[in-house]
């Protein structure tokens, strides 16, 4: 029989930590979600409920290297062994290099990078022990490209990617798989309350699929990737889920996008 695996979530109550909550009790799993908002952590007990045997929920803030070490512990020693991470949680912002002030960017960094780091040695330290374990890191296309008014944002996911690769060369000889998903634009309900419809128009002209992604399409991946059977010879990759973003030239207009010439253009 395979081990039962239990996986940690971070930011795993609300928009993809949660999709990839429920995608791992949907294989058989048990989850620990860990958050940093008690609210969302409330709302995802409710909605989980028919799988409470095998949730646990934590309120946890990534950059709290002290509450991290804490957290990490009991759920190894009360819920069962730790055999998979995803680190989900991060904050994000879209201000103009120029605009961006230190505060900012070290918060950036604090979270979605550093936070990162601290809950995957914790659970490697756990996983080396049985010579065993997956860590999925969500970074973003942002890390992997130049988007405008995400020098801080994208210089943390960045490293995330980075981080990545240097842990998967560290730890392969323990065991330990680490890799990263780099969502492109996600249809979340931050995404949904932020994205004003110029926005949105502007992804359009740049995503080859002309859509959004799901939540659920970034969990496929996830699960993907943590599970051994499916992807054991895997680590040090980050995954674009971005409907060929990240790899796309020019495109042909959307169907409703005038088409323009530069100035001078066919008149030579």
């Amino acid at each position: 029989m395979a081990q039962q695996q239990t996986v940690i979530v971070t930011g795993g109550a609300s928009g993809i930590g949660l999709a990839v909550v429920e995608a791992i009790l949907a294989e058989g799993w048990r989850a620990v979600v860990a958050d940093l908002e008690q609210r969302n952590l409330d709302r995802c007990r409710d909605v989980l409920s028919p799988s409470n045997n095998r949730v646990r929920f934590e309120r946890m803030n990534v950059a709290d290297e002290d509450e991290v070490v804490r957290t990490v512990a009991a759920c190894e020693a009360e819920f069962g062994p730790i055999t998979g991470v995803v680190n989900s949680a991060g904050i994000g912002r879209d201000v103009p290099a120029l605009d961006t002030s230190v505060d900012l960017f070290r918060r950036m960094l604090e979270v979605n990078l550093i936070g990162s780091f601290i809950v995957s040695r914790e659970a490697a330290k756990l996983m080396q022990v049985r010579g065993s374990g997956s860590i999925v890191n969500i970074a973003s296309v942002s890390g992997v490209i130049g988007n405008r008014g995400r020098v801080a944002y994208g210089a943390s996911k960045g490293g995330v990617i980075t981080m990545t690769k240097v842990m998967a060369v560290e730890l392969a000889s323990l065991g330990i798989r680490v890799n990263a998903i780099a969502p492109g634009p996600i249809e979340t309900p931050l995404v949904q309350e932020v994205h004003t419809p110029e926005v949105r128009a502007a992804w359009m002209t740049t995503v080859p699929q002309r859509r959004y992604g799901t939540p659920d399409e970034i969990a496929g991946a996830a699960i993907f990737l943590l599970d051994q059977r499916k992807s054991s010879y895997i680590t040090g990759q980050t995954i674009c889920v971005d409907g060929g973003f990240s790899i796309a030239g020019i495109l042909d207009p959307a169907p409703d996008m005038p088409v323009s010439e530069a100035p001078g253009a066919g008149h030579r």
